[in-house]
């Protein structure tokens, strides 16, 4: 199995970006905050956790697979259900900035808000799109299926960075002030620090 191996291991060091949304949250947040940017803000937080927990737990499937001796079969079908766990996560963060709406009080917030909701579409749509490709790929020819993996892993490695960057234009000023305090950003926020850490 070890055509493979050297492809699955670039596949998992692809990932350690981190796909995840790491919040760029600051402590400096004021008390003297704006109420209805305070629940705009829970909204979107309390969608987070749990999608960032499903990019989490698809990124370690996908670096477990990328493990010794693993059958191609195996890998792709990881691998694949990943994809989808990650285009399904970044859909539903896109719906949750869709439904809390334009962050208010904040200078151009109409257009900020849907940026990072087709930015976050964006990414679900390139996941969908990897998950198509490694389905695609022969598990029978050993060589082709590196040559496949290698191709998403290079993708994958792109898409990765441009996950932090869907929210980090939305994320500034008051709405990060606002964010900043809002446990369940915090949480994220601790939980990808942690991350980065082990990683």
């Amino acid at each position: 199995m070890e055509g493979t191996n050297p492809v699955n291991k670039k596949l998992a060091a692809a990932l350690s970006g981190g796909a995840v949304l790491v919040l760029a949250l600051s402590g400096c947040s004021s008390d003297d905050g704006n109420k209805e940017l305070d629940a705009w803000a829970k909204q979107v937080c309390d969608a987070l956790p749990a999608q960032d927990a499903k990019v989490d737990a698809a990124n370690d499937a996908i670096k477990k697979a990328a493990t010794d001796n693993n059958a191609p079969a195996n890998v792709q079908k990881t691998d694949s259900q990943a994809f989808q766990d990650m285009s399904d996560a970044y859909k539903a963060l896109a719906q949750a900035v869709q439904k809390a709406g334009t962050p208010p009080g904040v200078e151009d917030g109409e257009k900020k808000q849907q940026d990072a909701v087709t930015a976050l579409n964006g990414l679900s749509a390139s996941y969908a799109d990897l998950k198509k490709k490694v389905d695609a790929l022969d598990t029978k020819d050993q060589a082709k299926f590196a040559d496949g993996l290698q191709g998403i892993a290079t993708e994958l490695g792109k898409l990765s960075k441009s996950g932090n960057a869907a929210l980090k234009n939305l994320e500034q000023g008051d709405v990060k002030n606002a964010m900043a305090k809002q446990d369940s950003c915090k949480k994220v926020a601790a939980s990808a620090s942690a991350r980065a850490t082990t990683s």
